[in-house]
């Protein structure tokens, strides 16, 4: 009777860990999730702590290239507002979000500008493979392809997907490291248009 008892207790011990820790794990994940959109302005060092206005942060060009080998640059879609986002055919979470970015870009592909911008290495990516991942999941927004790393280098894209979102007078209002989610996508649209 007494290893019953004993047995039970552990066992709702145990129980009530585990729901604990699940409880706990959903709170933190939706304040990372809440988090993984930052912003992209710095705090003028002349201003007072109370009246502190922020500075915004010109978008670097850069150069890349689309399917047919011609240069393309940033400074080309300033303008509208414009979703830069940085991926791999090879990226799992690049994978996941794609759907999102594709569903957006047919909603509002022509009031904002989607550049996705291939992390084309040669090796690992090649145009190729990433334009066969293209066609087979028919997506239609624009592809351009990152074969001398410019893009990534001056935007220090060195995690995949990066995502920025950059207002239409060509400062870059917000930062996404990490796959981002429809919500996500939606409020740093928000903050461009």
């Amino acid at each position: 009777m007494k290893n019953k008892k004993t047995f039970f207790i552990i066992a709702l011990v145990f129980v009530l860990l585990i729901g604990g820790a699940t409880v706990l794990y959903r709170q933190l994940g939706k304040n990372i999730a809440a988090e993984q959109l930052a912003t992209q302005s710095t705090n003028q060092s002349d201003e007072s702590a109370a009246g502190e206005t922020e500075q915004k942060i010109k978008a670097p060009d850069f150069t890349v290239y689309d399917a047919d080998g011609n240069e393309v640059h940033l400074a080309d879609y300033i303008g509208k507002p414009i979703v830069l986002n940085f991926w791999a055919s090879w990226c799992g979470p690049c994978q996941s979000e794609m759907p999102d970015f594709h569903e957006k870009y047919l909603e509002l592909g022509d009031d904002v500008h989607f550049l996705m911008i291939n992390m084309t290495d040669g090796a690992r990516e090649t145009v190729e493979s990433a334009s066969a991942f293209i066609a087979k999941n028919g997506y239609a927004f624009p592809v351009f392809y990152d074969t001398k790393s410019d893009a990534a280098s001056i935007y220090g894209a060195y995690s995949l997907p990066t995502t920025f979102f950059i207002d239409a007078d060509g400062y870059a209002i917000a930062q996404a490291t990490g796959a981002i989610d429809a919500e996500t996508l939606q409020r740093g649209l928000d903050m461009i248009k």
